[in-house]
């Protein structure tokens, strides 16, 4: 596989021993997805939400996790499962004339993504070493070679790399906690859902920013680096794992995200300091806390955060290229494109309006990203709850009800988000302003209602890659089979040890209990049932009693019952009755016209039961034989 060229398809082997070597196996993917939610969008959101109103909003943060979570794990879902990322999964869905208006969005999007990158990059070269914000810009344009170096090692290498730089964003926020002494309690009341009015706008930011659309296309997309087995039971081990990856991935995002509000809550909020401003919150950080620790971490903490967007900015980049296309182009070409078409409007708010262009710039960025987000959101929710598509994985009934939820409040929020950005921009301009952004709005809008509304009138296509197979259907059904409770028929006979053997390895193998089982059939009982006394019934109660005891001393749970009449119906009746999980007996060593003389027990049992009965060849004597 050469991954010089961004194909990392089934590159890391995942057949490793043991369960952490496995999961370490599978890690990776989320943590440069996990990026997209700490990047300068969410920054500006963070300290804003932070500054204004304390604590109060670390709850809608959670929130926003959570819905994160559960698309990113159908992200992962769809990659594994059918071998196609979400925008492979496009273009084999929709007309080409869709594809190609979906692809431009996607690339509007990304490079939207890219310029909320150059900003962080530029910002933190311009706090850190007082670089000229141009200037900052200039090198940028350069920083696409470390993505490139970086992808000739492979995709291990390049995990490993973004999680030193997530690593580092954490650290250095950990650290303005510490400085900055937050109010514990007030972090704790935090997580009670509770919202002012005032504060909806924040709030609205806040998840708006925190589900990127190009992270949906990428998870897809790097899931399939690992060498997952073709079957049910390989895919489902990997959807497992992937999901746990994603937990702790999304879970770090979500940490440094609150320490981000945490931070700006403790050091602004608390001294009546509104922040709305990165450059602001650097600058104010050395005044307040007194120590130059604070704003270096933070610094050093924004370059971090620029530079891993830059990487997974740029691979989503070419998912999204050769997904929606099937055009594949070299990568630093690719790269150029993207850098070049973000970094045209940074330099142009920077020569006009300085710092405080760039903060408007971000926003813009954010509305940009919101406006793409639902062509991203609805037809992953359409093809992970597709059987055509995902076979036995099809979303269940309440991850599909679960998911639409997430996906409209994040869609109305996110919409809601655009209405007001435009409404300021668009009330106080000319009204050719109008003209040009009211008909492409509506005709976004229109497409949008096609996209999701389009399949519940018909149905969708099945992909040639999906789990239809009838192999798959009946691997899918199989369940861990639990045994607590195993009953042992016994024939008070000599081939009783070799049953006994074969019931004691079924109960230490499932940590079973065992109920000693023996029928007395004499002609007395098969008429009278236990009303009737015999010497054979006497002696059947010591043998198992004795044998009880036997077993008990291995340690094993015993116990023992002594049934009188028709061997096969008093045996069903006592496997209902104990609640018995399984049925261990011997064979009665005797065939045909014996049968008829001396009775048979075992496929009468055998089908009076819903249980597994497990058969020993035991050629124990049968009872009659022995009176």
């Amino acid at each position: 596989m050469d991954s010089s060229k961004g194909n990392y398809k089934g590159d890391v082997a995942v057949r490793k021993p043991g369960w952490v070597r496995k999961f370490l196996a599978f890690a990776g993917p989320a943590y440069l997805v996990s990026v997209g939610y700490m990047d300068p969008g969410n920054w500006a959101t963070d300290i804003a939400g932070g500054a204004r109103f304390g604590y109060t909003l670390i709850w809608v943060l959670l929130m926003s996790n959570v819905m994160a979570l559960l698309l990113q794990t159908l992200a992962a879902r769809l990659g594994i499962v059918t071998g196609l990322d979400l925008a492979q999964g496009c273009r084999r869905e929709y007309s080409r004339a869709l594809n190609f208006f979906l692809w431009v969005l996607a690339e509007i999007a990304i490079a939207a993504t890219d310029l909320a990158e150059i900003i962080g990059t530029v910002v933190g070269l311009n706090l850190l070493f007082g670089l000229p914000l141009l200037w900052g810009c200039a090198i940028t344009a350069f920083d696409t070679f470390l993505f490139l170096a970086l992808q000739r090692y492979g995709i291990r290498k390049m995990e490993a790399f973004i999680v030193m730089l997530v690593g580092t964003i954490g650290a250095c926020f950990f650290i303005e906690i510490f400085l900055a002494k937050p109010d514990w309690g007030g972090i704790a009341a935090g997580f009670v859902p509770h919202l002012e009015p005032s504060a909806l706008y924040v709030a609205i930011g806040m998840i708006g920013a925190t589900v990127m659309p190009h992270n949906l296309y990428l998870h897809s997309s790097l899931v399939q680096s690992r060498a997952v087995a073709d079957t049910v039971t390989g895919r489902r081990s990997a959807c497992r794992f992937n999901f746990l990856d994603s937990g702790l991935a999304l879970n770090a995002a979500f940490l440094v995200n609150s320490a981000i509000l945490i931070m700006a809550a403790a050091t602004f909020y608390s001294r009546g300091i509104e922040v709305t401003e990165i450059q602001q919150a650097h600058s104010l950080l050395d005044g307040i806390l007194g120590t130059r620790v604070a704003p270096i971490a933070f610094a050093v903490a924004l370059l971090a955060a620029g530079q891993s967007s830059t990487l997974t900015g740029t691979l989503s980049g070419q998912i999204v290229m050769e997904g929606f296309l099937n055009l594949r182009i070299q990568p630093w070409l690719r790269r150029f494109i993207t850098r070049a078409i973000a970094l045209v409007p940074a330099v142009v708010a920077i020569a006009l309006a300085g710092s405080s262009g760039l903060f408007h710039l971000l926003i813009l960025s954010q509305v940009v990203l919101s406006l793409q987000l639902p062509f991203a959101v609805i037809p992953l929710i359409h093809f992970t709850s597709d059987k055509k598509k995902m076979g036995v994985f099809a979303n269940n009934a309440w991850i599909k009800l679960l998911a639409w939820i997430i996906a409209a409040i994040i869609v109305l929020l996110n919409m809601k988000l655009v209405y007001d950005e435009l409404s300021g921009w668009l009330g106080g301009g000319p009204a050719w302003t109008f003209v040009l952004a009211v008909p492409p709005l509506a005709a976004v809008l229109g497409i949008l209602a096609w996209v999701s509304f389009a399949p519940v009138f018909r149905a969708g296509r099945a992909w040639e890659s999906g789990v239809m197979r009838d192999e798959h259907a009946v691997a899918a059904s199989i369940k861990q089979f639990t045994v607590r409770h195993i009953g042992v028929a016994l024939e008070h006979a000599e081939g009783d040890s070799i049953v006994l053997s074969a019931a004691l390895a079924q109960a230490k193998a499932y940590k079973a209990r065992l109920t000693l089982l023996h029928v007395v059939d004499t002609p007395g009982t098969m008429m009278m049932g236990n009303q009737s006394s015999s010497l054979h019934g006497t002696e059947d109660e010591s043998y198992l009693d004795g044998l009880a005891r036997e077993i008990e001393e291995r340690d094993l749970p015993v116990e023992s019952l002594v049934l009188f009449g028709n061997p096969p119906r008093e045996l069903a009746k006592a496997v209902k009755a104990a609640g018995l999980d399984m049925m261990v007996m011997g064979s009665h060593g005797h065939s045909g016209i014996e049968d008829l003389i001396f009775g048979q027990t075992v496929d009468a049992l055998r089908h009076a039961v819903n249980i597994p009965v497990l058969v020993v060849r035991s050629f124990g004597k049968e009872k009659a034989q022995r009176g």
